[in-house]
């Protein structure tokens, strides 16, 4: 158990909670913790629950939570209700979705209620109109040129000490082009940003959502990758085109899509599934090197596996796909995890 008496942070969270709040006594333990500098801890009083966001105010902004939760409440989304909020020193107190995650539940026989619920939810978002109320920025070319140029300095270069030459930086350069045309393309909704199996709870509505503080405008199909092309479970790939199928359908009966057959929505989905997860393994091996964070190492084989699989399908890929059979040539560990 983590000792946390020497914790500064958690000292002034105290503080805040029964001097400002004034909730008296209450049980403390860890909830969870992300990829950011964000943690968040569960109290426990009076029979009820509630999770309180600690976000240090020098790294994490907590004013696009809050103003997001808030959207998304009015939408009819089940995310965390803000119940107070300490913005000088970096404190949220939310409502509690639980304890259970999608990824904890997955399986064959749940696998139709759960998804059938995050896509119904997702369409819900992508729906509503683009808010005045809280201006997302835009899923732009300069970052999605930026995130998968994780892929190229973090895990090429660092973690596989790769130092690419002419040839293959030209090569780099082409696909990233258009792997982002690809996405300026498609219609621009509200896109979570990280909507999969870790951020979707098994609650009352289901799913309770969580980590949407990055929310931006951008490409339809990027939060179906994240769900249909979990960076965290996998499924076969007949199974996630029949759910393509069916969210596309659905997108067009909503009026998201128009004068868009499944040919073009599934290219879309495909190509913007390799920018999710050029991206993922970079910042996966970001986390490891810069942050200390070793836990997503072993999911690159996984985001890997899904950009080979790709690759090989369509012929404007070829390049890139004659890339990974080259590091596969060199031995398995250039797609999978070194020690």
């Amino acid at each position: 158990m983590t000792d946390y008496s020497q914790d500064a942070r958690v000292a002034l969270m105290h503080r805040w909670l029964r001097n400002d709040l004034q909730l008296g006594e209450y049980a403390f333990a860890p909830a969870s913790a992300d990829a950011s500098f964000r943690r968040y801890f569960r109290i426990s009083l009076n029979g009820e629950t509630r999770i309180v966001m600690d976000a240090p105010p020098d790294k994490e902004d907590t004013h696009p939570f809050v103003g997001i939760a808030r959207l998304f409440l009015q939408l009819g989304l089940h995310v965390p209700e803000i119940l107070a909020q300490n913005e000088t020193d970096g404190f949220l107190l939310l409502s509690d979705l639980g304890s259970t995650d999608y990824l904890r539940r997955l399986n064959d026989n749940s696998e139709p209620q759960l998804y059938g619920a995050a896509l119904t939810a997702l369409l819900k978002l992508q729906i509503c109109p683009l808010p005045a109320a809280y201006p997302f920025p835009p899923y732009n070319k300069t970052l999605l040129l930026n995130e998968m140029g994780l892929f190229t300095e973090w895990y090429l270069g660092r973690h596989l000490h790769i130092e690419l030459n002419d040839q293959q930086q030209a090569m780099f350069d082409h696909l990233f082009e258009l792997l982002a045309d690809n996405a300026l393309q498609q219609p621009q909704v509200v896109v979570h940003r990280d909507y999969h199996s870790r951020n979707l709870m098994v609650s009352e509505p289901n799913p309770g959502v969580l980590d949407f503080q990055d929310a931006v405008i951008g490409p339809v199909t990027y939060d179906l990758v994240s769900l249909l092309r979990d960076c965290y479970i996998a499924w076969p790939r007949s199974h996630v085109e029949q759910r393509v199928a069916d969210y596309h359908r659905d997108a067009i009966a909503a009026g998201i899509l128009s004068g868009v057959d499944f040919a073009q929505f599934l290219r879309w989905f495909d190509l913007m599934g390799v920018q999710r997860h050029l991206k993922a393994t970079g910042i996966f091996a970001r986390l490891n090197y810069r942050d200390g964070k070793a836990g997503y190492l072993p999911d690159i084989p996984r985001t890997m596996g899904y950009v080979k699989e790709v690759a090989s399908r369509y012929t404007e890929l070829a390049d890139f796909a004659a890339f990974i059979a080259e590091l596969e040539q060199r031995g398995e560990r250039y797609l999978a995890v070194q020690p």
